[in-house]
């Protein structure tokens, strides 16, 4: 047996409908978010998991839980699985961004592994802490089943770590849209991606829901 990850987006946001910047800030889930997560628990509880692992914020524990319930199992929260910080951008659109903080802004687009969001974080350090979870899950689980649920930016990132794609390229290179799982399993020639932002297990309005 192999060591299997499947990195699992949070539910829909107010923020992630509306294209904002959500990184630092702690929306919740909107009902159709909510509705997200208990579509992934049923759809996947019949799998043998080792553990589930999540972001210790709001939006990413309430789509962990679901699953976490059913099968009786402790959400392993950590700080590593957060969303990159998008400082002074918080909140606002891209649109507002582009506009009033044009230079940075571009910066960002051209290379975010080295120029962060203002005030933000850089890709490269989300990389370095999220590897530390995965690091910590490959310590302890050399086979089986473990989820993540992160969010939308440090999954890119962390796929990126895993896959040799240059993390100044996530926003370009996967997509991530909300309620999405990918797939990873670590084998003898290493990280191997099984699935890309698998939404099957969603209604077809889910999965044509406005937003990011």
């Amino acid at each position: 047996m192999t060591l299997t990850l499947y990195l699992l987006r949070h539910g829909q946001t107010e923020c992630s409908r509306n294209n904002a910047f959500c990184g630092a800030v702690d929306p919740e889930l909107t009902e159709d978010g909510l509705e997200m997560a208990q579509g992934f628990a049923v759809a996947y509880q019949s799998l043998e998991w080792q553990a589930i692992y999540a972001s210790p914020m709001l939006r990413a524990i309430a789509t962990a839980k679901p699953l976490a319930e059913k099968l009786g199992i402790e959400l392993e929260l950590r700080d590593g699985l957060k969303e990159i910080n998008y400082g002074l951008w918080e909140g606002q659109t891209v649109e507002t961004v582009s506009k009033e903080y044009h230079d940075d802004y571009i910066r960002w687009t051209a290379d975010p592994a080295w120029y962060p969001p203002t005030g933000g974080e850089l890709a490269v350090a989300i990389a370095n802490r999220a590897l530390v979870v995965i690091e910590e899950i490959k310590q302890r689980y050399t086979n089986g089943n473990v989820l993540i649920v992160s969010h939308k930016a440090t999954i890119r990132i962390t796929l990126c770590s895993l896959l040799g794609i240059d993390v100044g390229r996530f926003r370009f290179r996967l997509g991530c849209p909300v309620g999405s799982v990918s797939k990873v399993e670590f084998g003898a020639n290493g990280p191997l991606l099984h699935s890309l932002s698998d939404r099957t297990h969603l209604s077809e309005k889910l999965r044509t829901l406005p937003g990011t």
